[in-house]
């Protein structure tokens, strides 16, 4: 693989320790400005949403510049936001920073994602993409708790200045090794918005809100569930989470492995398993070890369905692949906000701190059936095409035929 790919991966790696390190820090980012946990938790909030409405806005902005240009200037974006954010004075402003960062994030998975794909071969591209995205799963594994520990031991603040100089290594690295990558001649704001009307986009689109959802409809409540069902200890929570992130380096890498093989079958084979799994934890939930491994291959399932996901704008949005590919980066993000959020109403409803598992479940098996439907459209578009081909090949078969010779008399 090639080096850039290592610089794509430790930016990825800054911006996912960025995002989740939040939720092991806001008790004491709360006593700091004293401010309620809800309160607090408008710092997880107003990050999705700025990853929500960054993507296309970002890759909208940046549609005039190079795309290797675009990701520093994003990075340089994202180090600014976390600086601003370790510094703050006033919640108002640690809120801002937090909206700052978020800026980058969907445009850089999704240029990024982008550049991965152009540095090799076609046959090898859900693996570049995958290796990009795999600083993010580490992130979960590595970052996440050391930024925590670091967090918690020395003060929140140290933790964001370290992720901001992770930004800054991830800017020299992309500088260095990133190729210049320039747009393709003659596509502009246009020809991206086009790929819109792809229903086979819409699709993908819709695949990643659905499928990516229905993970973080049990990983949002995870830490009452195991606690509350499986009888863990507070403490065990976060090697708990280490399991479920090494589940998400281990699918990360297996989806975009398999993803260059058979794509679509790729996508069936893991968001179906990943709806099983997902109704099967509402049982597993209740045993320490069988909840254990069922948040492994939660961790797994839902990982490698990203790789496969993501190629499949960048194939369907061919030609012009930019803001379709940001801006399913911010449907993961809309999947999460949507899941997590349907898994707080059925436990208000009083069915069970369980109950969100069956709402992932359900959430994944529908994006398997439009898994489905978007295999079956692809292949009838595809016996059409032949036939027309076909049409078109004989047609001329007959009219050069020379005419039958006239009967002697």
């Amino acid at each position: 693989m090639p080096l850039a790919l290592l610089a794509l991966a430790i930016g990825a790696f800054g911006i996912g320790t960025t995002e989740f390190v939040i939720m092991g820090l806001l008790p004491e980012v709360a006593a700091d400005y004293g401010v309620s946990i809800p309160t607090a938790g408008h710092l997880v909030t107003g990050y999705a949403l700025g990853v929500v409405l960054g993507a296309p806005l970002m890759t909208v902005l940046g549609t005039r510049v190079s795309r290797k240009r675009m990701l520093m200037l994003l990075m340089v974006l994202f180090i600014a936001g976390n600086v601003l954010s370790a510094l703050a004075p006033a919640f108002g402003l640690m809120l801002l920073g937090r909206i700052v960062a978020s800026l980058a994030h969907g445009a850089f998975f999704g240029i990024g994602s982008v550049v991965a794909a152009g540095l090799v071969a076609p046959e090898k591209k859900a693996g570049a993409i995958a290796m990009m995205f795999t600083g993010l799963t580490v992130a979960n594994v590595v970052g996440v708790p050391l930024g925590t520990f670091i967090g918690q031991s020395t003060g929140w603040r140290a933790t964001f200045l370290i992720v901001a100089a992770l930004g800054v290594l991830g800017l020299l690295g992309i500088a260095r090794l990133v190729p210049e990558q320039p747009r393709p001649e003659g596509v502009r704001l246009r020809h991206e918005l086009a790929a819109f009307r792809n229903v086979q986009v819409l699709l993908a689109m819709a695949m990643t809100v659905l499928g990516f959802g229905g993970v973080f409809a049990a990983i949002t409540y995870i830490t009452p569930m195991m606690t509350g069902a499986a009888g863990f200890a507070d403490a065990s929570v976060t090697w708990l989470l280490v399991l479920f992130g090494l589940g998400m380096v281990g699918g990360n890498l297996v989806g975009g492995r398999f993803a260059d093989r058979a794509l679509m079958p790729m996508l069936y084979v893991s968001l179906g398993a990943l709806a099983l799994v997902l109704a099967l934890f509402t049982f597993t939930a209740h045993h320490k070890a069988a909840a254990a491994v069922t948040l492994t291959l939660i961790g797994a399932l839902g990982f490698a369905t990203v790789p496969p996901l993501q190629k499949r704008v960048l194939d369907q949005a061919s030609g012009a692949p930019t803001l379709a590919s940001a801006v399913n980066i911010g449907a993961f993000n809309l999947g999460n906000a949507l899941a997590a959020w349907l898994g707080g109403l059925v436990i208000a409803a009083g069915l069970g701190i369980t109950a969100p598992n069956w709402v992932g479940a359900l959430l994944a098996a529908s994006a398997l059936g439009l898994a489905v439907l978007s295999g079956a459209l692809e292949r009838r578009d595809r016996r059409g095409a032949s036939r027309i081909v076909t049409g078109s090949t004989a047609e001329p078969a007959l009219t050069n035929e020379a005419p039958p010779a006239p009967a002697r008399s």
